[in-house]
């Protein structure tokens, strides 16, 4: 009795086991090849619980959903002779798991092939192209071309290329070096223009300035003698006008001016000497005082 519920146990068991391996389940994020000792022999893209013959076959999945590539940064060189780092990326689908498998198997494999393709692609599209193209609206047209050329390839894996892309293009470091140092030696080359420029005009402004100042100083100076001369006149004609109601004053006046010149001359005893007659018209209002003057020798 023991050995017969063994028994039956171990079959129970053994045929959980061979059902557990004949059935198998696709979920809706990815599509299952099955494979026959080694041969495919069934595809299924739609999700649900499938059945499968034990031991003998096998399931291999692989996902519906967009996978990446990151294919290596390379160097490309323009139509123009530019050369470029360019590091891309591209996103694909496998539209078609039986030949896939026949042509990469894995999706390592498909990823290491896919990338070999688009650096090839790149380089034979890219080539055509000038810098200027690649940096311009022509850009988007760039990456149609590459991905239409890399779809021609790609379907002979059982893959489908949804888009590709440059993630970066830069100069190599050689070359971002030289056009650095000629930047730098450019906007030095115009920083000594403007500085020249600068001095010429400043140059320019000082010489109008003292130009200018020439003049006014100039035209003050001549406006200031105008209104002297003008002043002088107009003097005169007050001093001409005042004595010419007083001739004797005017003649007092005008003696007394000439005694201040005279006699303003001293020597450094602070004495003045004079030889003059003393009855000449220079001393008359000094022969009219009370007294009059000595005679001389007297």
């Amino acid at each position: 009795m023991n050995r017969t519920l063994a028994i039956l146990g171990g079959i129970v068991v053994l045929a959980g086991i061979v059902l557990s391996q004949s059935f198998f389940i696709v979920d809706e994020t990815e599509q299952a090849l099955v494979v026959r000792f080694g041969q495919p022999v069934r595809e299924i893209r739609e999700p649900g619980l499938f059945f499968k013959i034990p031991v003998a076959e096998t399931t291999i999945y692989y996902e519906r959903r967009a996978l990446d590539v990151d294919p290596p940064r390379q160097q490309v060189i323009l139509s123009d002779q530019k050369r470029l780092d360019v590091d891309s990326y591209a996103r694909y689908k496998i539209i078609d798991p039986l030949q896939f498998f026949r042509a990469v198997r894995t999706e390592r494999e498909a990823s290491s092939r896919l990338s070999v393709v688009i650096n090839s692609s790149l380089r034979q599209v890219l080539g055509n192209q000038t810098l200027i193209e690649v940096l311009s609206d022509k850009r988007a047209g760039i990456m149609t071309d590459i991905r239409a050329e890399v779809n021609e390839s790609a379907k002979r894996f059982g893959m489908e290329l949804i888009e590709v892309r440059i993630r970066r293009a830069d100069y190599p470091d050689a070359t971002r070096q030289n056009i650095f140092d000629r930047m730098t030696s450019e906007r030095e080359r115009e920083a000594r223009e403007f500085r020249a420029q600068g001095n010429e005009q400043a140059q320019k402004i000082r010489a109008d300035a003292d130009k200018q100042r020439t003049v006014i100083v100039a035209e003050a100076q001549k406006e200031a003698e105008t209104l002297r001369g003008e002043g002088d006149g107009l003097a005169i004609k007050i001093y001409a006008d005042a004595f010419g109601r007083d001739p004797e004053f005017f003649d007092f006046y005008r003696t007394m001016q000439a005694y201040r010149t005279v006699m303003g001359d001293q020597n450094s005893n602070g004495d003045t000497t004079m030889v003059l007659s003393p009855n000449g018209d220079f001393f008359k209002y000094f022969n009219s005082m009370d007294g009059g003057v000595p005679a001389i020798g007297q």
